[in-house]
């Protein structure tokens, strides 16, 4: 990959986990009852063809890790535990009061903050009570992020007996010299053990979240720790890009500053080693960033044509809604999305008033579904096409014209009625996402809202 299409396409770029993005959601024609009322259409379009998905946010966190742009709370008050939990499984019931019948779980996922913050016990009440409310779907796929340092034996057991079957350990980097910069301190043999230990107990996916970019983090800290991982061979693995993001409020990326970073350049080394040596050991690569052993049901998933990317990221199944319950969580509708409050206090002061806890929304557009679906064609399969009536929309020759430049490039080909990524265009998709995003190029923001794409 050359320096001069590096320094060409670094800009700021969405990551597209929705479309449209967050910023340009229409918060002013967003209201709670059309909110429900595409809840009911979805629900009753696909609950018992396909169940639904459900995140759950734990925020909970011991110390500050200053590279997570996550909605979190630091503490070391384990008293939070139950109240929050009772908030969660409450809002649950609303949501079931709105469906009006149990919804069945097909995904459901536990991130964070610091998911195994919560005691096993805790997490055990959690999943009784949500199962309680919900019904358990035939084909489930249960995963929780873990924390090496504090994912015990027990934390493993206890979600294993539910039903779980993945667990994803962030790990970023071993050398110390960037998990002090991004206050993140955990041993390789941390890793080792709780990677053993979720293996023993019966997980048949074990994942690494591995970050490039890092402060301080140069090409041989890379090549040490993904040549640790392989060591290791966890099944999938997140191979990313850090967002540097320190304008967000509250963010600890303040702590150090820009010269600290890698220049684009030198991130872009960072990750076509780790790639190489990545794929050298068996990996296949997996949309944006991501990496999978044959034996994952990721890479068949991409085999198959049914993968797909929403707001906890890559999944090797689809379900139409996705519901977000706790503070910060957004849910997905299909026809809607909806984000939580992000304060504690008034997270739990809502759903005591038996509000649900809506921040923001929005309800999208034909004109969004169209263009959502092509967005999701290119993260997920590298390709998309307009063969049918209902793929095209009128702003499609613009968008065409506009990628014209990157098929110049060798980052697409574009044929009469399809969009092909190239194999170097894999490391642009984000770019090339940028013309089809009509709400980004229809409202040029005038500050920086997005980490660079490359």
């Amino acid at each position: 990959m050359t320096h001069s299409l590096v320094t060409k396409y670094n800009v700021p770029g969405p990551r597209y986990t929705s479309y449209p993005t967050v910023p340009f959601w229409d918060d002013a024609t967003f209201c709670l009852k059309k909110w429900k009322e595409t809840l009911k259409r979805s629900f009753q379009e696909s609950n018992k063809k396909e169940g639904i998905s459900l995140y759950i946010h734990l925020p909970f966190c011991e110390s500050m890790c200053t590279f997570c742009g996550c909605t979190k709370r630091i503490t070391k008050n384990h008293s939070v535990e139950l109240p929050y939990i009772q908030a969660v499984l409450k809002e649950l019931r609303m949501y079931k009061e709105v469906f009006g019948e149990r919804p069945i779980i097909q995904q459901l996922h536990l991130g964070g903050g610091t998911p195994t913050f919560f005691s096993p016990e805790h997490l055990e009440s959690l999943l009784n009570g949500i199962f309680h409310i919900a019904q358990r779907g035939t084909k489930c796929e249960f995963s929780f992020e873990g924390h090496p340092n504090n994912t015990t034996r027990e934390h493993l057991k206890t979600l294993v007996s539910f039903g779980f079957t993945r667990v994803c350990y962030g790990v970023q980097d071993y050398n110390e010299t960037v998990q002090k910069a991004i206050h993140r301190i955990q041993s390789f043999e941390n890793v080792k053990k709780v990677t053993k230990d979720a293996r023993d107990l019966g997980y048949t996916s074990v994942g690494h979240d591995i970050i490039f970019g890092l402060p301080f983090q140069t090409k041989s800290h890379v090549k040490n720790t993904i040549l640790k991982t392989i060591q290791l061979m966890p099944d999938r693995i997140a191979f990313y890009s850090y967002a540097h993001v320190p304008w967000l409020k509250g963010n600890g990326q303040r702590g150090y500053r820009d010269e600290d970073l890698p220049t684009a350049e030198e991130k872009r080394e960072q990750y076509e080693i780790g790639k190489e040596l990545l794929l050298d050991a068996g990996y296949i690569e997996i949309g944006m960033d991501h990496f999978a052993l044959k034996s994952d049901s990721l890479y068949k998933a991409q085999e198959e044509h049914n993968i797909h990317r929403n707001f906890m990221g890559y999944a090797s199944s689809k379900t139409q809604m996705m519901l977000g319950l706790g503070v910060s969580a957004i849910s997905d509708s299909w026809y809607g999305f909806a984000q939580n409050v992000k304060g504690l206090s008034e997270y739990h002061h809502l759903i005591e008033n038996d509000i649900l806890p809506i921040l923001k929304g929005h309800i999208l557009t034909e004109e969004d579904l169209i263009v959502r679906k092509h967005i999701l064609n290119l993260m997920c399969h590298f390709e998309t096409s307009w063969k049918n009536e209902s793929e095209y929309f009128p702003e499609l020759p613009e968008v065409l014209f506009k990628l014209k430049e990157l098929e110049d490039d060798g980052l697409v080909s574009i044929s009469q009625d399809k969009i092909k990524v190239t194999t170097t265009g894999k490391a642009f998709v984000r770019n090339i996402c940028l013309p089809f995003d009509l709400r980004l190029q229809r409202n040029k923001p005038e500050t920086k809202l997005f980490s660079m794409t490359v």
